[in-house]
C-alpha cells in the first residue's frame, strides 16, 4: 500500500491531507474494535473537495488512517491541546471518547515507534521535501493544512463548531499578512468563522510555519456539515454544498498565493 501520493505543482502553496486516508493493513483492522472499524473520525472526501481548487498548488496526501498513527501529532506524543481533551499520537479513543481497540489490543510502545518509521516520518519526508522545493524555487511556500471534523462532538468542544476554523497558533506559523487575508477572505463567505479558536493547528502547522525563513503555515479545519449530506455513516459528499464551498476555498487560496508571492524578497 502506497503511505503518500504527492502531486507536484509550481505555485508556492503545499497542500497538505493528512487525515484523509482510509487504508489501515489488515493485522491492525483485526485488533479494532466495531467503534474503530468504523473509522469515522477520517476527514472525508478531503481531496475531493480540494481537487483543482487551485491548479498550481501542490499536493501531499497521506492514505493511512489515523487509527493506525496520527500524522498530524508530535511524534514524541506531546499533547498539542494540553488540559483538553484531545487524541494521541496513536489514538486509543475515537473523538467521542469511545475505546478503539479491542480489549488488551492496544499498542505498545515499541509498536507505535514502529508505525511512526513506517508510516508516519514517509508523510513528513515528502511533506518538508515538497515545501523546501517550493520554498526554493519561489522565495516562499504556505502550507495550508487541510482537515474536516463533525460540527459536534461533546467529548472534544461544547456547542457547534464554527464553518471555517483557521489556524495559526496565534500567529506564530506565518506572516500576519497571510494570517490576516485567510481570515478576511474566510469572514466575507456565507461561512461562520474563527481564528485561533478550538483549533490553532495542529502539530504539522506548529512545526512547519516559520515565517522568518519563508516558510508559512496554517491550519484549515472545515466542519463537515458544510460538504457532506449529514455527518454521520455513510459519510456522503454533497455535491451542491460542496461545490458552493469550494466557491470560497478557491477565493481563500488564490488570495494566499497573491499575498504570499508579495512577501518574495
Amino acid at each position: 500500500m502506497q503511505v503518500v501520493s504527492v502531486n507536484r505543482g509550481d505555485g508556492p502553496i503545499v497542500l497538505g491531507q493528512p487525515h484523509g486516508g482510509t487504508f489501515v493493513p489488515d493485522d491492525i483492522v483485526d485488533r479494532l474494535n466495531d467503534a474503530g472499524r468504523a473509522l469515522a473520525d477520517t476527514d472525508w472526501h478531503i481531496n475531493r473537495l480540494y481537487e483543482g481548487l487551485l491548479g498550481n498548488a501542490t499536493v501531499v496526501q497521506s492514505h493511512i488512517h489515523r487509527y493506525v498513527i496520527d500524522a498530524n501529532r508530535d511524534p514524541e506524543g506531546v499533547s498539542l491541546y494540553p488540559g483538553q481533551n484531545t487524541t494521541t499520537l496513536v489514538p486509543l479513543t475515537d473523538f467521542d471518547g469511545q475505546a478503539i481497540w479491542a480489549d488488551g489490543q492496544a499498542p505498545s510502545a515499541d509498536e507505535i515507534e514502529h508505525r511512526r518509521l513506517t508510516y508516519h516520518a514517509p508523510y513528513h519526508a515528502a511533506l518538508a521535501e515538497e515545501v523546501q522545493r517550493v520554498r526554493d524555487r519561489h522565495g516562499v511556500a504556505v502550507l495550508f493544512d487541510c482537515h474536516s471534523i463533525r460540527s459536534q462532538i461533546p467529548f472534544l468542544f461544547e456547542g457547534i463548531l464554527p464553518d471555517m476554523n483557521i489556524g495559526t497558533d496565534g500567529g506564530v506559523t506565518c506572516a500576519p499578512e497571510i494570517e490576516s487575508i485567510t481570515n478576511e477572505f474566510s469572514a466575507s463567505s456565507p461561512y461562520n468563522t474563527v481564528l485561533n479558536g478550538r483549533f490553532r493547528g495542529g502539530w504539522t502547522t506548529r512545526h512547519y510555519g516559520r515565517p522568518a525563513d519563508g516558510v508559512h503555515a496554517i491550519q484549515m479545519e472545515l466542519a463537515q456539515s458544510t460538504y457532506l449530506t449529514a455527518e454521520a455513516a455513510p459519510w456522503s459528499y454533497d455535491p451542491a454544498k460542496a461545490d458552493r464551498l469550494r466557491r470560497w476555498l478557491r477565493d481563500i487560496l488564490d488570495a494566499i498565493q497573491d499575498t504570499a508571492l508579495e512577501l518574495t524578497p
